[in-house]
Formats: C-alpha cells, sequence, structure tokens
C-alpha cells in the first residue's frame, strides 16, 4: 500500500463548532501538528487550513478544510492534484457514528456509511480508494435512547466522560502515524485494533444509518 502523504481532518469550521463531536477529525489533525510543533495556516486557494510536517523522515501536508462538512471533498481534491498526490496516499479522519466513543479504527476504500464529508470526498476525488481513520463518538440511539437525533448529536459537546474516551483514541492512531506514513498500514491497523484493556475497552456501536445529516 502507499505511504500516506496527507491527513485530511473532516470537520466544520468556526469557533461555534470547535467542540461539536462532527468536529472529530479536526481534533486529530490538531494533534498531528501541535506534534510537530506547528500551527495550520489559512490557504485561501485551497479553501482549507494547511501544513506541512514531517512524520518518520518523511514530508506530510495536513488539512483542515474550511468549507462546510458537506463540501470537503472541494479542498481535498484541490490539495491532492495541486501536489500530484495518488488518492491511495491520503488519510481522512472523522467522526464515526457507528463506532462507540473510545473506540478508533482504520479502513481502506468503501463506501461513506451516510458520512457527507466522505461522500463529497468520494465524489470530487473520482474514487473511493483512500484511507479513512474512523473516530467513534457513538451513536444517540445507543447513548441517549428516544432522546436526540442524529442532527443535533453530531453539532452538541460529547459528555466529560466520552470526550475522555475520544481523547484517548486519539491518542492511540497518533502513536501508528510512524508506520502509516512509511506504509506499513497492516501493522498500523493491527495495533489501532487491538484494544489497550480488552476487560473495559469501549464496544463497538450497533450499527445504524447516519440518517439526518444532508446539510450537516
Amino acid at each position: 500500500m502507499s505511504a500516506i502523504q496527507l491527513i485530511v481532518g473532516l470537520g466544520n469550521p468556526g469557533a461555534e463548532h470547535e467542540t461539536d463531536r462532527h468536529n472529530a477529525g479536526f481534533w486529530f489533525v490538531d494533534r498531528v501538528a501541535a506534534g510537530a510543533g506547528i500551527v495550520l495556516r489559512a490557504e485561501p486557494r485551497f479553501s482549507a487550513r494547511v501544513a506541512r510536517v514531517t512524520i518518520a523522515g518523511a514530508p506530510v501536508w495536513l488539512l483542515q478544510p474550511m468549507t462546510w462538512m458537506n463540501l470537503s471533498g472541494r479542498s481535498i481534491s484541490a490539495v491532492a492534484h495541486f501536489y500530484r498526490l495518488d488518492p491511495a496516499a491520503i488519510l481522512v479522519a472523522h467522526d464515526e457514528l457507528d463506532l462507540a466513543p473510545g473506540v478508533a479504527r482504520l479502513k481502506w476504500g468503501g463506501g461513506s456509511g451516510g458520512h457527507n464529508g466522505l461522500k463529497d470526498t468520494t465524489a470530487s476525488l473520482g474514487t473511493d480508494a483512500y484511507w479513512r481513520l474512523r473516530l467513534g463518538i457513538g451513536h444517540p440511539r445507543q447513548l441517549y435512547p428516544g432522546q436526540k437525533d442524529v442532527k443535533d448529536f453530531v453539532l452538541e459537546r460529547p459528555s466529560r466522560d466520552q470526550q475522555t474516551a475520544i481523547d484517548s483514541a486519539l491518542q492511540r492512531a497518533l502513536e501508528v502515524l510512524e508506520p502509516l506514513v512509511t506504509g506499513a498500514t497492516e501493522r498500523a491497523a493491527q495495533k489501532l485494533h487491538t484494544d489497550p484493556n480488552p476487560a473495559t475497552a469501549p464496544k463497538r456501536a450497533k450499527p445504524a444509518q447516519n440518517e439526518g445529516l444532508d446539510s450537516v
């Protein structure tokens, strides 16, 4: 498999969305940047915030689209075309309703699962053959039965316990960056998918349709 040359975090721009569950992809890229001691800068030609870091001796671009979630692919394809990056060298980090808070999984290709950021990314790149980092946020039907719809849920701040679990997953994902960047994706996935404490680790949320996200 190709080494990762572009790491994208999906989210919505603006201070009012910084703590939304839907911005989990942004949180991951922010942590990658912080670990490298750099700050993403606005790049109007890409409608995004961009930075370049070095991981395992290799240059890697970081990207946060500053479009709304459902137009994320425009920024991603613009960067990919400008720097001549193969989609297989792209990792897209995003919130995942069908995984519990605290769970992170790598996935190669496939459908969007109803996630509008992924839908637009696939449409803009013309392929689904890129990597995804799925960051579990849980599903309201499991966490708050009968109390919340999906659209409200993803645009709200996680509870303290949920945020702690998500932060733990983000940290574990950071720990597999080096094998990802060097193309050792199977080793990265094996490490990430091995729960640190099987007796207490969060379980996978029951699969559900990501309904209600068309404008998010």
